[in-house]
């Protein structure tokens, strides 16, 4: 602990901010701990107070200390209350700027410090009032224009203390910093002017003149002033050296330039333990204790003595604000009697108590009118001990036992029978004994000044703590920093206020602005926003001109107007009906006049457009819709008529609104009048909800620094696919003080900072992962008394401060978002709503494509350059992107490689989708739960069927695709003899039968399939022909029951086959089927790309991976120097593995004749070239089955090879 002052025996402690009392030292033999002064401070005496240290292994205190020092010239002023100095300006005092500075220390709560006045009002006095510092200025008053100049500041409390205090005053204008110590308050004066006007003179300590004594009810300082300068004139030293401006009070020949301190030796009650023990008189009839003391606490032990022949014993506490005196007598009823009211405020308080046999009394603050007097029956005989602030917790020979807490704060002036206590004598003679107190001091501090409470909550406090009372206020939280209310009727909406009525909003949320109540017009899509105000009915005008326009102010109801701009600011559309009805009285004066009226919006612009127009059109709604009464004018009103016309519309341009004033001019003339009225502002949507931009590349983007004063909070969304990333840093230069929100791992967000004893962070871990591509909420904050760090809708996770913490955010570098200290740990993802103290960001204004920001949530999903194919999910990396397959029946970098197989005769595949059916209540409660008929949940979406797959044979007939149920419903794609496409649909008692095609498919080539429902519309489509749809009738239940198995090829079921599926069973498919999908299961693909140890698939017969069946795609190939996963050219080949030597050798040897042969035509058509041309049209081929995705490169050809073909064909 460090101890200062100008005497050896009255010390300061220095409390850092916070209330901290103690400094840490470091914690071994090698490392110098370093603590930075929050704020300077002037002694001539330093005294530095060990603690605590390390005991353990024989360890011993040690320190080490540099202290520097610096030249101070110092001209103190003893006043005691009759006297004082009066400075008597050379010339008229009239100034735009000043700088006062004093020093000063007393032992009073009230004393005029500084004074003086002018003839217009002008006012400059500083003053002491209940022990707090008061700043009255005023820079001149009119009655005329109904001004009112004065304006008081506040700063301070229990500046009686006898311990210096700094002041200082400066001012520009109307601004105004007044600094007491370390606290600075700054205010902009009232009125209008700017100069400062006083009269001659201005006086030190107190006004004395004649038959003015002081000024009224104001009574002059008590105590010491130190250099007292007033625009760098140095009043004490004038005063020393008798300088001719400078006047005393009348009788007052010199003052006294020694600082006459009254010698009184205060201790601190400090501990969980403390006590002080002092003796007394032995035996006595009459016990006398007297004692001053101060205190925040509710309760504690003030004083207690046992009395001598076991008489009982005393105790005087304190609780609930109030002295309690409580007499303990053997064998008798305790009398317990109270006195005094709110004694714990943090003054001194005296008590005098007297007791004898009989009769006890105590007197409070030396009221001698009202003192408490107690007359039962009781006897009494001091004791030998007294007992203050507590009782030994060891050691405890006196036998002191309370109840009572310790007593935290400060005594002084103790009196027992009547006699001082001299703690320095006692302690040298050991009379006595103490334990965690400060003496010679009273290290009391006022935690609630300024208050820490923000949005005008109450603060209670105790010695160690303090308490917001945010009752009544809008606000919650340990200091009253978040706001209750939403941010907007929006707001409300989307989080299920779908009722109209008046609801209370906070734009700017926990920033400075204060809720206000609005009505809210809640649509499905929308929510307006409406606020009324005082001239929504018609108001009448005339007699007003140009040069002396009548000036219509708006007042909107509930709302400043502050509150109404922030709301029109974060609204995404806002409109205001205006209308002018005129008789005789011009309105824009159009098409090229001064205009004679106008209205007042947003920031006092004035707006010279009527309701309707394009914003500055100069111009009325009639103009733009070709309605006015005169083509030649504008406005309806600028034709000047003898009759009413009017001139009305929507003011629309957000930007200009809310309508503040409105002037109109020209109702002066003989017979003009006008009447106006506005009706009410009326906004919807919340830009800062929906304010939104993307990181697509490893960037940041920087905003003004913020600046967040003792509280901050920082609330977003964010969607990544992403692990890590930093949401938003602010730091200083040298990174000793900064904020930062990043997330750190899959599930975890972490709140770091350093904001004052080193770098601590908090972190919130999420039972689900954030990197999955769905919007969060992230709300970080902190203050002096947590730091409070929550993701979703989860539990926050808190971090508790000590009572006595400090919290410094100074920030000086730029506000960083998607990044820290420069692109370290980038940020990829999209945020969203971001909001510092309630204040929006406005993250769209910072888009630049070029850098990889973009407006709304769109990353390289937005434009890419290859899409997903198949239906394959576009999975965001932001920077880049990726395919995901897994509810396809595809595979490849974007879904485009087709899984399939090739089928000899005879050959199936069955796939089991479920192991038993659905019952009644599972199926229930899943379509109570999750109702959306897009979710393929396994096998509980029975109204839902979507079904696709290719296929190329050339044999007939086959079933190529079967599904089974656990009841009679089944689905079948049956490929009759000639050739045909049917589908029979089962759903519950009744078979539907229709024909795909009449096309023959069965010619080899490969042909797609799809077949979708939902409810009873039926939609299928063969290749790319135009779908045809049907409609099952509304008599037939239209729920697949409880799917059990898909089969392939041909069908296998236990059990009733239809016929016409059984008739089409044999000898199964001989051929190839790809890319064979219903809902989300992919047979081939868990086949031949499974992704669990016992896939519930089947085969019989000779079942093998083959695209000969895979159809073209319809977006083309993927080019193979674009596809990652492409490795060289590579053809399937069907029945290699079972191929005998000696027909390899057969059809090796007919290729290479084959190919002899086409050379040779080759040769001989070439020789001939041009000689033959057909006309006939080519035939229209299907593409080769055995063709890869992905296609190697080829040769381009040029112009003359490509009619070179064209002639051979």
């Amino acid at each position: 602990m460090v101890l200062f002052g100008d005497r050896p025996d009255a010390w300061t402690p220095y409390v850092m901010k916070g209330g901290n009392m103690t400094l840490p030292g470091n914690w071994n033999y090698y490392q110098v701990k370093r603590n930075v002064f929050h704020y300077p401070f002037t002694a001539k005496h330093v005294r530095f107070l060990p603690m605590g240290w390390n005991t353990e292994n024989g360890g011993k205190i040690g320190v080490r200390l540099e202290v520097y020092g610096c030249a101070y010239d110092s001209y103190v002023m003893h006043l005691e209350g009759d006297d004082m100095a009066a400075y008597t300006f050379p010339s008229r005092f009239r100034t735009l700027q000043d700088h006062f500075a004093l020093n000063f220390k007393t032992l009073e709560r009230d004393g005029v410090l500084l004074h003086s006045e002018g003839e217009q009002g002008d006012l400059l006095t500083l003053e002491l009032k209940r022990g707090r510092l008061y700043l009255h200025m005023s820079l001149g008053s009119s009655t005329v224009h109904q001004t009112d100049g004065l304006t008081t500041m506040r700063a301070g409390n229990l500046l009686d203390t006898q311990h210096w205090h700094y002041v200082t005053i400066k001012r520009y204008a109307r601004e105004v910093n007044f600094t007491l110590d370390s606290q600075t308050e700054t205010t902009i004066l009232n009125g209008e002017f700017n100069y400062l006007d006083l009269n001659s003179k201005l006086y030190v300590g107190g006004v004395i003149e004649k038959d003015m004594p002081h000024l009224p009810g104001r009574p002059n300082f008590r105590g010491c002033l130190e250099n007292v300068f007033f625009n760098g004139v140095n009043i004490i030293k004038m005063t020393k050296y008798q300088e001719p401006e400078i006047q005393l009070a009348k009788g007052k020949n010199k003052m006294h330039y020694t600082c006459r301190d009254l010698l009184w030796k205060p201790m601190t009650f400090i501990g969980p333990n403390n006590y002080l023990q002092v003796p007394g008189f032995f035996r006595k009839p009459r016990l006398a204790v007297r004692f001053k003391f101060r205190t925040w606490d509710y309760t504690g032990l003030l004083m207690f003595t046992r009395f001598a022949d076991d008489l009982g014993s005393l105790e005087l506490g304190l609780s609930e604000g109030q002295v309690n005196i409580t007499l303990f007598q053997p064998g008798k009823k305790r009398l317990r009697f109270a006195a005094g009211y709110r004694l714990n405020d943090g003054y001194w308080h005296t008590v005098d108590l007297a007791a004898k046999d009989n009769l006890l009394s105590v007197t409070i603050d030396e009221d001698e009118g009202s003192p408490l007097k107690i007359t039962n029956p009781f006897m009494v005989r001091t004791g030998d001990r007294y007992f203050f602030g507590g009782c030994p917790k060891t050691n405890n020979t006196g036998r002191c036992v309370t109840k009572l807490n310790t007593f935290h704060g400060c005594m002084q002036q103790i009196f027992v029978d009547d006699e001082p206590v001299d703690i320095d004598i006692m302690l040298q003679r050991k009379w006595g004994r103490y334990t965690e107190l400060l003496l010679g001091t009273c290290g009391i501090t006022d935690r609630c000044t300024p208050n820490p409470c923000e949005h005008e909550g109450r603060c209670i406090q105790s010695w160690n703590d303090f308490l917001c009372v945010c009752e009544n206020t809008g606000y919650k939280g340990e200091v009253c920093h978040t706001s209750v209310y939403r941010e907007s009727c929006e707001a409300y909406r989307l989080n299920g206020k779908y009722w109209s009525g008046n609801y209370t909003i906070d734009p700017d949320l926990s920033g400075p602005l204060k809720p206000f109540m609005v009505y809210c017009k809640m649509t499905p899509f929308k929510s307006w926003t409406i606020i009324e105000h005082n001239r929504m009915e018609y108001t009448k005008v005339s007699g007003s001109s140009v040069d002396r326009p009548y000036i219509g102010e708006v007042h909107y109801v509930n709302a400043s107007w502050d509150e109404v701009t922030a709301l029109a600011n974060t609204s995404l559309y806002c409109e205001q009906w205006i209308d002018f009805s005129c008789y005789k009285s011009r309105l824009l004066n159009t098409p090229n006049g001064r205009p004679y009226s106008y209205w007042i919006g947003r920031n006092n612009d004035s707006h010279e457009y009527w309701g309707g127009a394009f914003p500055e059109s100069g111009k009325c709604g009639c103009a733009i819709n070709h309605t006015c009464t005169d083509s030649k004018f504008q406005c309806n009103c600028d034709a000047d008529y003898r009759q009413w016309y009017s001139d009305k519309g929507y003011l629309m341009f957000r930007d200009h609104l809310p309508v503040r004033k409105l002037v109109i001019g020209d109702t002066n003339r003989t017979g003009s009048e006008a009447q106006y009225s506005l009706g009410p502002l009326r906004c919807h949507g919340d830009r800062s909800i929906w304010n939104t931009i993307a990181f697509t590349k490893p960037t940041y983007i920087t905003f003004p620094t913020f600046n967040p004063g003792p509280s901050a909070d920082i609330t977003f969304h964010f969607r990544t696919y992403r692990s890590s990333g930093v949401f938003v840093e602010n730091a200083d230069d040298h990174h000793r003080n900064f904020l930062r929100v990043e997330l750190n791992s899959t599930n975890e967000v972490i709140f770091v900072f350093m904001v004052g004893d080193g770098i601590q962070n908090i972190s919130h871990r999420s039972p689900r992962p954030l990197n999955d591509n769905e919007w969060h909420y992230v709300e970080a904050e902190i203050n002096v008394k947590m730091a409070r760090l929550k993701v979703d809708f989860y539990p926050a996770a808190i971090r508790k401060f000590p009572g006595q913490t400090f919290v410094s955010m100074t920030f000086t570098q730029p506000l960083l978002v998607g990044a820290a200290n420069h692109t370290l740990r980038p940020f990829l993802g999209c945020l969203r709503g971001l909001r510092l103290n309630g204040v929006p960001v406005d993250l769209e204004g910072k888009v630049d494509e070029e850098v990889g920001i973009r407006r709304n949530c769109t990353g390289a999903c937005l434009n890419p350059p290859i899409p997903c194919r198949n239906g394959g999910q576009c999975i965001d990396g932001y920077a880049e992107y990726w395919c995901d397959c897994n509810n396809t029946a595809f595979d490849g970098f974007y879904c485009h490689k087709d899984i399939g197989a090739y089928f000899e005769a005879g050959s199936w595949l069955r796939y089991d989708m479920r192991k038993e059916p659905i019952s009644e209540d599972a199926w229930w409660a899943h379509y109570w739960i999750d109702p959306h008929w897009h979710n393929y949940s396994l096998g509980y979406n029975d109204t839902t069927d979507d079904i696709e797959f290719s296929f190329s044979t050339v044999q007939t007939p086959a079933v190529l695709l079967y599904i089974s149920s656990f009841y009679k419903d089944y689905i079948a794609v049956l490929l009759k003899t000639d050739g045909s496409l049917a589908l029979r649909y089962r759903l519950g008692l009744m078979t539907y039968k229709y024909q795909l095609t009449y096309r023959n498919l069965a010619d080899g080539y490969p042909h797609f399939i799809n077949i979708t429902r939902h409810n009873r519309t039926l939609r299928t489509q063969v290749d790319y022909m135009e779908p045809w749809y049907e409609v099952v009738a509304l008599e037939v239940d239209a729920r697949f029951d409880s799917p059990k198995s898909m089969f392939l090829g041909r069908v296998m079921e236990v059990g009733d086959i239809d016929y016409e599926v059984a008739r089409h069973n044999s000898p199964g498919l001989q051929g190839c089927i790809s890319g064979v999908r219903y809902n989300i299961f992919s047979p081939l693909k868990v086949l031949f790309r499974p992704n669990v140890t016992n896939p519930p698939v089947a085969t019989h017969g000779y079942v093998v991976e083959s695209n000969c069946g895979a159809f073209t795609p319809i977006h083309g190939y993927v080019p193979w120097e674009v596809d990652p996963w492409w490795t060289g050219l590579f053809f399937y080949y069907i029945h290699d593995d079972v191929t005998p030597p000696w027909m390899t050798l057969i059809i090796g040897s007919a290729a290479i004749l084959l190919f002899l042969i086409l050379y040779g035509l080759y040769l001989y058509l070439y020789r001939y070239k041009g000689s033959y041309i057909t006309n006939e049209p080519k035939n229209l081929e299907s593409p080769s089955s055995s063709r890869p995705l992905t296609e190697p490169p080829t040769k381009e050809k040029d112009l003359t090879e490509i009619q070179e073909a064209a002639q051979k064909g």
